[in-house]
């Protein structure tokens, strides 16, 4: 192979291996946060309101993320959790200000969706808990939303 076929030939490697790594290095938190509205989208139809704000971030397989959020009594509301990675598994729970699981019996959990259902007896403050239960990426990206009727 000559030197300049062997010099095309590595950047063509080279090319092509940014090319494969790019949809994981461009995986984002608006990524899972359109899986998350996707979760919603049934529950649209229903009448609930989606917010516009959500949460986000990235944890480790195992790890948990609280996120505290003022919830009336009277209103009807569902969290959905979602992540663009479709191998790993997440749950989402919500518990009152004393601990104690508050969410209605209807919540699910699929693959890299789920969602947790809540009627507060009281208005208060509730902790939502994210967690990612298994996934193949170091790092995987998640995104919250909740809609309320």
């Amino acid at each position: 192979m000559t030197a300049s076929l062997k010099s095309a030939w590595r950047r063509s490697v080279l090319i092509a291996c940014v090319f494969a790594l790019a949809p994981a290095a461009r995986a984002s938190v608006d990524d899972a946060q359109s899986f998350a509205l996707q979760a919603a989208e049934p529950y649209v139809k229903e009448g609930f309101q989606v917010r516009e704000d959500y949460w986000g971030g990235d944890l480790a397989a195992g790890e948990k993320k609280a996120v505290r959020q003022q919830l009336f009594k009277g209103n009807e509301y569902w969290f959905w959790l979602g992540t663009e990675v479709e191998a790993a598994k997440v749950s989402v729970h919500v518990y009152d200000s004393e601990g104690k699981l508050v969410e209605q019996p209807d919540g699910w959990q699929k693959g890299h969706f789920a969602a947790a259902h809540v009627i507060p007896k009281n208005t208060g403050s509730y902790f939502v808990i994210v967690e990612i239960e298994q996934s193949p990426e170091e790092r995987t990206h998640w995104a919250l939303v909740y809609g309320f009727r």
